[in-house]
């Protein structure tokens, strides 16, 4: 009995352990989840594209001057791989590049999710978010996170979709706005 503390150690993590039932299904984790949905939606042969109409800068926060000195029209453009998953929710992955408030380039590139809500055969509405990754000129053209919401109206493959940036005083605080053209 001399190695009495292995058998105790056992006996105690055996207690610690989750027992597994045959019938228990087996839940993928939120990780391999995620990678699924993404690898679904790069693997999708429907494309979309992307084109700015709008960038506008929250009158509550910045003076008059300074808007007369912004960029509102954002000339760029668009595209990305979308997917209907099984409960009629969008998803997309993509690229897109525009004149930024300074008229300067700014490319992002990321990943996007609506809950979408048909109120009528033609029409839907969307709620969701993007996650992925600008790059400014007045940043160095650093890498930076981006996290937003997204909304959307759509008629059929036309679709009105914004984001709203937040922000402080005098930065941030700004309505994105695009046309999304689903091309099948």
């Amino acid at each position: 009995m001399k190695h009495w503390y292995l058998v105790l150690l056992s006996l105690g993590l055996s207690l610690l352990a989750k027992p597994a039932f045959a019938e228990e299904p087996v839940q993928p984790s939120m990780w391999a989840s995620a990678k699924s949905s993404l690898a679904q939606t790069w693997q999708s042969k429907d494309y979309e594209l992307y084109i700015p109409i709008d960038t506008w800068h929250n009158r509550n926060y910045y003076t008059a001057e300074k808007i007369n000195s912004y960029n509102e029209r954002p000339w760029g453009l668009g595209v990305g791989k979308y997917r209907y998953d099984d409960d009629g929710d969008w998803q997309a992955l993509y690229v897109m590049a525009f004149q930024d408030s300074h008229n300067k380039t700014e490319p992002i590139a990321g990943y996007a999710y609506q809950k979408i809500w048909r109120p009528a055969e033609s029409y839907s509405l969307g709620l969701g978010y993007t996650a992925g990754m600008t790059m400014r000129q007045d940043m160095n053209y650093m890498p930076i996170p981006v996290l937003a919401p997204l909304f959307s109206v759509a008629y059929k493959k036309l679709a009105l979709q914004s984001t709203y940036i937040p922000g402080g005083e005098g930065h941030g605080n700004i309505l994105f706005t695009w046309l999304r053209w689903q091309l099948q």
